[in-house]
């Protein structure tokens, strides 16, 4: 039997971590559809996001550890110099850029592949209609660069 890391406390989290990925997940496959928006394509979202999951980091952490929650940017075994000069820094630095980091990741794949899928989506309309004669065939480039992205930003949606 496999025993979890965070015990029957983490269970307390499930409906916190469960909301958090069904918003972003519905959110997600909300901009597949056409003319809808995705709320995750804008970085305030994700990060607004971000803060919620550091604040509940850090307010579990000092209600369980009081001022033990430190620890976290001062390891043992380190040298006392380095803890001070190098180390400890690094570790508040990685810490607190947690956030801008997981929020910039969420944002990037999602306005990168759905801007994708909708320039792609717009050459079909655009060659289709603009172009004449045998020139039309020229929008099956694009519908098929767009049918081989949707899989890819499915499977995205779903990371």
């Amino acid at each position: 039997m496999v025993r979890s890391t965070a015990g029957r406390d983490g269970l307390k989290f499930f409906p916190f971590v469960y909301a958090l990925f069904m918003f972003i997940l519905f959110a997600n496959m909300l901009g597949l559809v056409p003319f809808f928006f995705t709320p995750t394509s804008h970085i305030i979202v994700t990060f607004a996001l971000a803060m919620m999951v550091m604040t509940t980091v850090l307010i579990v952490g000092f209600w369980k550890n009081g001022l033990g929650f430190l620890q976290l940017f001062n390891p043992s075994g380190v040298p006392m110099i380095l803890k001070i000069v190098l180390v400890t820094p690094l570790e508040i630095i990685s810490f607190m850029s947690r956030p801008l980091s997981h929020s910039i990741r969420l944002w990037a794949n999602m306005l990168a592949g759905h801007i994708m899928l909708k320039l792609f989506a717009s050459f079909i309309i655009a060659m289709a209609v603009g172009l004449t004669g045998a020139f039309k065939l020229g929008a099956i480039a694009p519908a098929i660069m767009t049918i081989a992205l949707t899989p890819l930003e499915i499977l995205v949606a779903f990371l």
